[in-house]
């Protein structure tokens, strides 16, 4: 049977990083192996999960690209299937219904704790044919009590849990509400997963599900625990970090195709290749060969591929992220160069989208004053002569390409016979007013003839009004 990988986030918060690489080890492998991709909304605790959540992971899944082939399904909508199947459960005997309080379990654990025991539940309620009154039933499923649970992680190898270290679990609530732990397996059991990928602080939930399988008559799926992310400081990977949301890693400017590139490479290798396009990815993934040790987050490390995939992505493809960057920072696009030729001449000059934008505002907008540094060195009187014998060139100037600008500004230069700078610098001061920005030839050819025509004149009249106050 072909491979059936499943991501299933509760939708209690954001999709985070980790999450997403989780999604994406599923989406590659079931690619690799021409499989099939579930999606699958874990929402069965309704107080917790919000809409707005479900709608950040579904936003995050499209922007990084994994789409889903099946999906997405949703716990809160399967009920009726989680009930028929608690009464099976029920009417074997494999399931029962304990009305422990909550201070008889507090208890109990308190005095676990306090003799060095692990705690767990005592099966007070295992047997018993006259419950306690007054209290609502959770119901519990009957663990086997000897034996062992083994099972070959396809990250972590061999792993072996005793049966009499797992208690019997709760699998629905007083309410009948049913619980994680056995919603998992009813789905992974009726969507037919054939490995399920996921974090390994779910590998001690693994045993249990792989108990309730067996009273169930269903073969489990193969597992593969993923390691942790660890933040810089060897914490795992927390909000104190910085961003955590797949959605703000977008927010500050990184391309999908870099985060996933960077996410792939958390945990996981190909000899000391650093940089996947999607179909590499898909052809050399496997996920036997994820190291089980937990992998540190680089944030310089993902700025530097984020900047390799500015510029070496299709620019139209780049535009698509930059576009919603320039609105957000209060620019339209509309009012400065096609935004392809802007990323052409930015984006090795920069790490990130934002880091564009801001180093581009004078494309898109006219700016009230000069860099008092820059205009105080570089628009002096010297400067006039020079800035109006290009501007009258410019004037008449039809072909405004790079390569026709660079010819003006050296035609200009050689004329007069100054140094390049001595024009450029005060030039580059007039179209952006400060004293930093691409060759001169890519900054005219950004601003545009009208606008750049327009701010030399500005910049003359400045100079002028410096002479007459000397």
């Amino acid at each position: 049977m072909a491979i059936r990988t499943r991501f299933a986030p509760s939708p209690t918060g954001f999709l985070h990083v980790g999450g997403a690489r989780t999604a994406l080890f599923c989406w590659l492998q079931a690619r690799k192996e021409a499989g099939t991709f579930i999606l699958r909304i874990e929402d069965t605790d309704l107080e917790r999960s919000t809409e707005a959540s479900v709608e950040a992971i579904l936003q995050g899944m499209a922007w990084l690209g994994l789409q889903e082939d099946e999906g997405p399904y949703y716990q809160s909508q399967r009920f009726e299937r989680y009930t028929e199947v608690l009464e099976q459960l029920r009417s074997q005997g494999l399931a029962y219904p304990c009305t422990c309080s909550k201070e008889r379990l507090e208890a109990l654990r308190a005095e676990q704790m306090a003799a060095g025991l692990k705690p767990r539940y005592d099966g007070r309620c295992r047997d018993r044919e006259v419950l306690d009154e007054g209290v609502a039933p959770v119901m519990r499923f009957r663990n086997p009590t000897d034996g062992e649970v083994v099972f070959h992680d396809q990250v972590r190898g061999p792993v072996r849990f005793a049966n009499e270290e797992l208690d019997d679990l709760v699998i629905a609530r007083p309410d009948g509400s049913p619980t994680y732990n056995f919603c998992v397996v009813v789905d992974d059991m009726d969507m037919e997963i054939s490995l399920v990928i996921r974090g390994d602080d779910h590998i001690n939930n693994t045993p249990r599900q792989i108990n309730i399988y067996h009273a169930l008559g269903a073969t489990p799926p193969d597992f593969a625990h993923v390691p942790m992310i660890l933040g810089e400081d060897g914490a795992r990977l927390s909000k104190r970090h910085g961003a955590v949301s797949v959605l703000q890693y977008r927010e500050l400017g990184y391309l999908p195709h870099a985060l996933l590139n960077y996410l792939v490479r958390l945990g996981w290798s190909h000899g000391d290749q650093e940089v996947f396009t999607r179909e590499e990815m898909i052809e050399l993934f496997d996920i036997e060969a994820v190291n089980r040790k937990a992998a540190a987050f680089d944030h310089e490390k993902l700025k530097w591929l984020n900047q390799h995939w500015m510029k070496t992505l299709p620019p139209e493809e780049v535009a698509v992220e930059l576009q919603p960057q320039l609105e957000r920072l209060g620019l339209d696009p509309a009012q400065g160069p096609p935004l392809e030729d802007l990323i052409s001449v930015q984006a090795e000059r920069v790490q990130t989208l934002v880091e564009l934008v801001e180093a581009s505002r004078w494309c898109f907008e006219d700016f009230e004053d000069f860099d008092v540094g820059a205009a105080k060195k570089h628009l002096r009187p010297v400067a006039a002569e020079p800035l109006q014998a290009l501007r009258e060139r410019l004037q008449a100037l039809d072909d405004w390409t790079p390569e026709a600008l660079d010819v003006a500004v050296k035609a200009v230069v050689a004329e007069l016979e100054i140094g390049f700078g001595k024009l450029a610098q005060p030039l580059r001061v007039a179209l952006t007013g400060a004293g930093m920005s691409p060759s001169i030839d890519q900054t005219l050819w950004l601003v545009g003839k009208g606008r750049s025509l327009e701010r030399m004149e500005r910049a003359l009249a400045f100079i002028a009004a410096r002479a007459a106050q000397a």
